[in-house]
């Protein structure tokens, strides 16, 4: 094997690649990069059990061949060599050889043959969708799913289409996440829940473009399909949340507020109120609504603060508790300039929804309040 290639364009290849890269694994074979030549292309492979990329990039091929290297150790290498072309070979003794100016670099590698064939994905459904709109569904849900492994389908975003709509949903048992879009094309309806790593990795990956992102899935594994670059991944097992019957229908309280002031009072309440993770759940921030107004308010062992809001309120009055990561995490994901919050009671979920449109929903559960 022996290719010619520019540094960037093989730097903008490793990037995507080694995140499928085993990081604790008994089989040395999965921390490695597999490589092979195609006429004037390399295949760049990942594959760690759970993920699979795959990366196709145009190169100088002067002798086909293939070969399994260290994927972080020559990541490591080709990063620091000077931006200009680069030599890789295969020798004789099985030593993958890095040319570059003055530097040259032998690595040990490992035979491609044992290097484990990715998942072939026969797809039953598949979606098209912008890399711009996927990176945005993924980053404003994502945040929300759990890491709790005992319940392993939370740790996963639902990904449903239900009459050419997208609802991508992330739920860890105290708050839910919910981003809608209308697709273009006519697609059938169906589900499936993908690993919340997958999703990281993958929103890593895609650009921020107006360039197609195919999404396909079969009966346990699903594929991301983009550009020169491919990643297959596991489908998680089990039945996800009804969601659609625990987000309430009706609220008794709810303020129309400018999300970015209600984030900033917030950022400063939870200087007091989450010192640290025990103290947070030991101490909720309380949300007191009064007609035309709302204070945010924490007492602790720290101190104690207060914010208040003038707001539009329809409704009962209501005082409630919250975690305020909570609140932090879903005024963070949104971008519209006002939003609604609602509340039933104050032992029933919170509502943070869009004014003009039904493209997201946050939901926050309360924690109850001490005695004073």
């Amino acid at each position: 094997m022996k290719i010619v290639c520019y540094k960037d364009k093989l730097i903008k290849a490793l990037n995507s690649v080694v995140k499928g890269v085993a990081s604790k694994t008994t089989m040395p074979i999965l921390e490695g990069i597999l490589i092979q030549t195609n006429d004037n292309e390399i295949k760049l492979t990942t594959y760690d059990l759970e993920i699979g990329i795959e990366y196709i990039m145009e190169c100088e091929v002067q002798e086909q061949g293939s070969t399994v290297v260290n994927a972080i150790m020559f990541s490591e290498i080709i990063r620091k060599l000077p931006d200009t072309e680069i030599y890789i070979s295969l020798n004789n003794n099985n030593l993958l050889e890095i040319e570059c100016e003055g530097s040259l670099y032998k690595l040990a590698t490992m035979n491609p043959d044992e290097f484990p064939e990715l998942p072939k994905i026969e797809v039953e459904n598949s979606i098209e969708i912008e890399q711009n709109m996927l990176k945005n569904m993924i980053r404003r849900t994502i945040f929300a799913v759990s890491t709790e492994e005992t319940r392993p389908i939370f740790t996963g975003c639902l990904f449903e289409i239900e009459n050419n709509k997208l609802n991508v949903v992330a739920v860890d048992g105290f708050r839910l996440a919910l981003r809608s879009i209308y697709l273009n094309k006519q697609t059938n309806d169906f589900s499936a829940v993908i690993p919340g790593k997958t999703l990281n990795e993958v929103n890593k990956i895609i650009s921020d473009s107006f360039e197609p992102v195919k999404i396909g899935v079969a009966k346990n594994q699903a594929l991301f399909e983009m550009d020169n670059c491919k990643i297959v991944t596991r489908i998680l097992d089990g039945e996800f949340l009804n969601y659609k019957n625990v987000i309430p229908n009706t609220w008794e309280t709810r303020m129309r507020v400018e999300r970015n002031s209600l984030l900033n009072s917030f950022e400063r309440i939870s200087l007091i109120s989450s010192s640290t993770v025990e103290k947070e759940k030991k101490y909720p921030v309380k949300v007191t609504v009064d007609i035309g107004k709302v204070t945010i308010s924490c007492t602790n062992q720290t101190g104690d603060a207060k914010e208040e809001l003038f707001v539009s309120t329809e409704g009962k009055n209501l005082e409630a508790g919250f975690n305020p990561k909570y609140f932090l995490d879903s005024l963070k994901a949104i971008d519209d300039e006002e939003v609604y919050v609602e509340f039933g009671s104050n032992i029933s979920p919170c509502l943070i929804k869009s004014i003009d449109n039904n493209d997201y929903t946050y939901m926050i559960l309360p924690i109850r309040l001490k005695e004073e």
